[in-house]
């Protein structure tokens, strides 16, 4: 099987300028982000101001996760074609004219949805291109914890999202607030043609010399498949913990937001760890299926909690926010290491889009098993999820490190 070329792999580790477009490549995500699972906090002020129903405006919050869904292969392969640098700046760059056109106007509801249908599948260019770029600019004695880095990405533009959005929206309104990820879009877009630089490329080689398609193998398949997987019960914690303090435990909506939201600083040093952990190892999939085994017992634990000791849920509610999401950076590293330099974009847009669904079936489908009150039952139907990932991580399909 195909992978990345490790040639250049020292003179890649020596270069500093490796830091700098690794920063670009966050702020990049961050921006992506913070319009991505930003929207959700406008949802009160859009309700205000067009008297929409909730599953109306619910609606309008998944316009940027579909259009982000159908794109992330398409952009992938665009960015394994023509180069990282153009693919990111030029998606991130349109994706913020579209959310200004969507702020600057009063438009109706159907046309926002369309607008943000768009946005979302244009930003979706960053997935796989600010990951690709990194990929490409560490030697993978670094790519773990550079990695690492790139993933808490999310909870800043999360964090981003959340200082800023409401408080615009409070005084100026929903549509004025949807500038402020259309300002960072095009600002990080114009950054990124600016100063981001390709890695560089080994020859393209020939179908024999190994140019044919990973996924002839299973152990790419298995990769998504167990990261699909371990989406799961970070979705069951993050979608479902804040409702769980406030109704079951019965604390305030704003202690609750103190709380989830130190631990979500926590799981982006968890990342991080993780990263810093696969690297000293040399393996990226023997870590990711202990982090799998650690995430079953976690979600036991919640579920033992619930129906046991409150501060026993909720400190396995905080082990959980962590584990859960550390193994994210290591199933990226893995598919592209993989699938070897060709294919990155690839494999990572098609790692992002198996995440995806599973991350939108998640909530949806534990919330019809929670019910009014069933919650240690969820928790433990969500452990099934990594127990199963446990299996399929296909860690002797992963090269020995040099």
């Amino acid at each position: 099987m195909a992978q990345v070329a490790s040639g250049a792999g020292e003179q890649l580790q020596a270069s500093p300028r490796r830091w700098l477009i690794l920063a670009l490549g966050l702020a990049a995500q961050t921006a992506s982000c913070s319009f991505l699972y930003g929207i959700p906090f406008l949802v009160p002020a859009m309700r205000a101001a067009e008297g929409l129903t909730l599953a109306e405006a619910g609606t309008v919050v998944a316009a940027p996760s579909i259009g982000l869904l159908f794109t992330l292969i398409v952009w992938g392969a665009a960015a394994d074609r023509y180069g990282e640098r153009v693919i990111m700046a030029l998606g991130l760059g349109v994706s913020g004219l579209l959310l200004v056109y969507a702020g600057a106007g009063n438009h109706s509801i159907g046309l926002l949805f369309g607008v943000f249908l768009a946005a979302g599948a244009c930003t979706a260019s960053v997935n796989a291109a600010s990951g690709r770029v990194v990929m490409g600019w560490f030697a993978k004695s670094e790519r773990g914890v550079a990695m690492g880095i790139r993933q808490t990405a999310q909870p800043l533009g999360v964090g981003v999202a959340a200082l800023g959005l409401p408080p615009l929206a409070a005084h100026h309104g929903f549509r004025a607030a949807v500038l402020l990820p259309a300002g960072l879009a095009i600002a990080v877009a114009l950054l990124v043609a600016w100063l981001v630089t390709d890695p560089p490329r080994p020859p393209r080689p020939a179908r024999s010399a190994g140019g044919v398609s990973p996924y002839r193998h299973a152990a790419l398949w298995r990769v998504h498949g167990a990261s699909a997987l371990l989406v799961v019960p970070q979705f069951a914690v993050s979608a479902f913990a804040p409702v769980y303090l406030v109704a079951v435990q019965h604390w305030s909506p704003l202690s609750a937001g103190w709380y989830l939201g130190v631990v979500q600083v926590l799981g982006a040093l968890g990342r991080l760890g993780s990263g810093w952990w696969s690297d000293r190892v040399g393996s990226r999939l023997r870590p990711m299926r202990q982090l799998a085994f650690a995430s079953c017992l976690v979600m036991l634990l919640v579920a033992l909690g619930d129906a046991s000791w409150p501060w026993l849920v909720l400190l396995a509610l905080a082990l959980a926010a962590v584990i859960t999401v550390a193994d994210n950076g290591l199933g990226f590293t893995a598919s592209a290491e993989l699938a070897g330099l060709a294919w990155s974009g690839r494999a990572m847009g098609t790692q992002n889009t198996a995440q995806n669904i599973a991350a939108s079936l998640t909530p949806p489908l534990l919330g019809l098993v929670i019910g009014d009150s069933r919650y240690a039952l969820a928790f433990c139907v969500a452990a099934v999820f990594p127990a199963l990932a446990v299996l399929v991580v296909p860690v002797r399909a992963e090269p020995p490190s040099p």
